[in-house]
């Protein structure tokens, strides 16, 4: 889609009616409510008005449901030929109010913001162009919509906003961590790659997104993988599509830190591949682990039907490089193999998304062979799984967190069995809890300081010991 998306039909009325709702707070009593944002990389204060749900249009160029938008492909080509038309509205309509992961299916976290919308209003204002395009509160305005509210409060942005104005903007307000609805993984990672297109420094979008380099840094190399899988995945008319991966966000990370900690490319090309794998045929993030570069030798070859083993020729072939006259070495045996068997199942769940649209023989044969390879890795992943545990040592401070688990839970069964009996000492309880907040946030410190990349367990951790 081109950065510039031109106006929609009611720009005019709708430039005209923003003055005059301007006008109307200038010439009104009391102080005018107004929304602080950044605009052209300095703080701009915008006034605030009401504004008709109905005459405001949904951005179409938004990263919220940029990934989404591929869902159906007749609809997202609608929008891009023509974003204003009652079709491409509804349909940004259902992608705002759809499940980042499904589409046919309802976010609950819209349901909690439409719950909350009914029952308090509007919080927090949106912010549109003075054609009434909504920069930010696409989501709210869907709410509001769907609830039958007459008007949404929104910020105005300046008279000379452009089209590069908007996307910066709704990047600075949606791309921090606040509390309003978060974008979906896949739209970050895309947001990212929008802004290494511009020609931007990994440090700057780092600096703008308020994350940490080597958080950029691993967004982008997911990223260029999962572009990588889907170009794999092509077979006729089926491919994978980057919302298929929305609710991989932490095996991916894991699946980041499990390649970089290998000591050779081809251990880390093997692990790569059977890890990508196994994302794919969906296995929880805690089995995956146990997928490390010997997982095809020692566990899966043994498993795997000789119908579904992949075909590749012996040696190590020589590659030309284009220009330079000279020839590297092929990727080794193993590591070819391994990309091989990927392939067949990167396709495989190409057939399975595409559903209804894919030939319902070659759907059926689909199901058949996937069903086969995931009984394979699922037996080898209980094997290796079982070595796992039988070689790895004791980890002192994870058991030690478990163990602490297990006290907690014995807990609320005491508070249980103390509020029926009132034999609670209230106040020993409250001094407890103050010692566990301390003795977290020493831990958060340390966890810090230990953990390079922090995974679901200590994001949480970190952000619980910020709250207290």
């Amino acid at each position: 889609m081109s950065n510039d998306l031109g106006l929609p039909p009611l720009a005019a009325a709708n430039r005209v009616l923003v003055e005059q709702r301007l006008a109307e707070v200038h010439d009104g009593r009391g102080v005018p409510e107004t929304l602080k944002i950044e605009f052209r990389g300095q703080p701009t204060v915008v006034e605030v008005i009401d504004m008709p749900v109905a005459q405001l249009f949904y951005n179409p160029g938004t990263h919220r449901i940029r990934a989404q938008r591929s869902h159906n492909p007749e609809k997202d080509k609608g929008l891009d030929a023509d974003p204003w038309s009652e079709e491409s509205q509804d349909y940004l309509h259902h992608l705002l109010k759809a499940l980042p992961a499904d589409p046919d299916k309802d976010d609950p976290q819209f349901g909690e913001l439409r719950k909350s919308l009914e029952d308090y209003t509007q919080l927090e204002p949106g912010l549109i162009t003075r054609e009434g395009i909504l920069v930010n509160g696409n989501t709210r305005r869907a709410a509001l919509k769907d609830l039958g509210k007459p008007s949404i409060r929104v910020g105005v942005l300046p008279a000379s906003t452009t089209w590069a104005d908007i996307h910066a903007v709704e990047l600075s307000l949606q791309l921090r961590q606040d509390h309003r609805r978060d974008y979906s993984y896949i739209n970050h990672l895309l947001a990212v790659e929008e802004q290494l297109a511009l020609g931007r420094s990994l440090s700057d979008i780092a600096h703008d997104f308020h994350k940490q380099l080597r958080v950029i840094e691993r967004d982008a190399w997911i990223l260029a993988e999962l572009r990588d899988v889907i170009r794999r995945s092509a077979s006729g008319s089926s491919a994978l599509r980057l919302m298929d991966f929305e609710d991989a966000q932490e095996k991916l990370f894991e699946l980041y830190r499990a390649v970089r900690s290998e000591k050779t490319k081809d251990k880390a090309d093997l692990v790569k591949e059977y890890r990508l794998a196994a994302i794919v045929l969906e296995f929880a993030k805690t089995d995956v682990r146990f997928i490390g570069a010997d997982f095809h030798t020692r566990w899966l070859e043994p498993k795997l039907p000789e119908s579904l083993k992949p075909s590749v020729a012996a040696g190590t072939p020589s590659v030309a490089i284009p220009g330079l006259n000279r020839t590297v070495q092929a990727a080794g045996q193993g590591v070819a193999s391994a990309r091989a068997l990927t392939d067949n199942i990167l396709k495989l769940k190409a057939v399975e998304v595409a559903g209804d649209k894919a030939d319902p023989d070659e759907r059926n044969r689909a199901s058949k062979d996937k069903e086969q390879i995931w009984a394979a890795f699922d037996g080898a992943i209980t094997d290796a799984g079982k070595d796992s545990r039988i070689r790895k040592k004791r980890q002192a401070a994870p058991e030690r967190i478990n163990n602490a688990v297990s006290d907690l839970r014995v807990c609320v069964t005491d508070l249980v069995m103390a509020r029926g009996s009132g034999s609670l000492d209230q106040e020993a309880f409250d001094d407890a809890l103050i010692r566990l907040r301390e003795v977290m946030g020493e831990l958060a410190k340390e966890a810090d300081k230990s953990i390079e990349l922090p995974g679901e367990g200590v994001s949480w951790l970190r952000a619980a010991v910020m709250k207290a």
